[in-house]
């Protein structure tokens, strides 16, 4: 631990982040089978909540369910508004066999759903119900992964609230397993080449539709994972604009600024830090590409002069 900021070397639990990965895919397809569509895919979201991972309320029907990943006592909980409620237990097993319990209990609930079985973003798709090979699953690591993106959901709430213009909620993509949040400029961006790995590109032309400014977290890209920054389109000189801290560069094979987790992490405000990352990556983009940032802009203090 650093603080509150809990380390873990991405090479102590690659293969239970890889099993956990294809279950998020699976419970963030159900939300997407129910929820309707929200620009830019937010309907398909996870967040990050005070057990784990939450899907909030899906509708169905004339209620609404909902799926939570525990991390504290390790069961998938599925939660309907008639007040029924199952468990599915987190523990070394298949994506195969993940998959199968967490159909048959919503069947159980009377949500029957259907989602194509088959993961996207990664360079080999297995089917879920033939995926034997990821089967591994540390809780204690899982654990200090969930206590991470607690850290990075609360910094990256901050760094939100200093936009007004549109911007996304920090939610838990499941395709790239990363936590994420992006401001928009209001204009139209050109279509998005595609390209990702088992992923059609018309997804890509949703997501990438406007112009924008997004940051997220992964465990992936360093030792203990990574920060990214990134602007669609990426205007001219973006690359070179001086970013801080120290430890941040840019990486041309991503097209992306990164930040090492452990920059944040052993520095001595790791807030202050990360803040430093979040804010001049996106000044870069809003200042190279003429965002109207006195317009999209405040002082996320602004009320306090009412309260007093």
């Amino acid at each position: 631990m650093s603080g509150n900021w809990p380390r873990l070397r991405v090479a102590e639990w690659t293969d239970t982040r890889d099993t956990l990965h294809m279950w998020t895919q699976i419970v963030g397809k159900i939300r997407m089978a129910h929820a309707p569509l929200v620009n830019h895919w937010w309907e398909v979201a996870l967040y990050v909540s005070p057990r784990g991972l939450t899907t909030s309320a899906i509708p169905y029907a004339d209620g609404v369910f909902d799926l939570e990943f525990d991390f504290v006592e390790h069961r998938l909980l599925a939660r309907t508004s008639a007040g029924e409620s199952r468990a599915v237990a987190l523990e070394p097993k298949s994506v195969a066999d993940f998959y199968g319990e967490v159909t048959e209990t919503l069947a159980a609930l009377r949500v029957p759903t259907t989602i194509r079985p088959v993961p996207n973003e990664v360079q080999v798709a297995i089917p879920f119900e033939q995926d034997t090979t990821h089967a591994s699953y540390d809780g204690a690591a899982v654990q200090r992964f969930w206590r991470q993106l607690i850290q990075v959901d609360r910094v990256f709430g901050i760094y939100r609230s200093r936009f007004v213009g549109k911007s996304s909620p920090v939610h838990f993509f499941w395709g790239a397993m990363d936590l994420a949040c992006t401001r928009f400029s209001g204009r139209t961006a050109p279509p998005h080449p595609g390209g990702a790995p088992n992923c059609a590109d018309w997804v890509m032309l949703e997501g990438y539709s406007q112009e924008l400014a997004s940051c997220g977290f992964w465990p992936g890209g360093g030792e203990e994972g990574a920060f990214y920054a990134y602007a669609y389109p990426e205007p001219p000189g973006y690359s070179e604009h001086p970013i801080g801290p120290e430890a941040a560069e840019y990486r041309r094979e991503l097209g992306e600024f990164v930040l090492p987790y452990e920059a944040v992490a052993e520095s001595a405000d790791p807030d202050r830090t990360l803040l430093e990352f979040l804010d001049s990556s996106y000044e870069a983009a809003a200042t190279l590409a003429d965002w109207d940032r006195g317009f999209l802009e405040d002082d996320p203090q602004r009320l306090r002069k009412h309260l007093r």
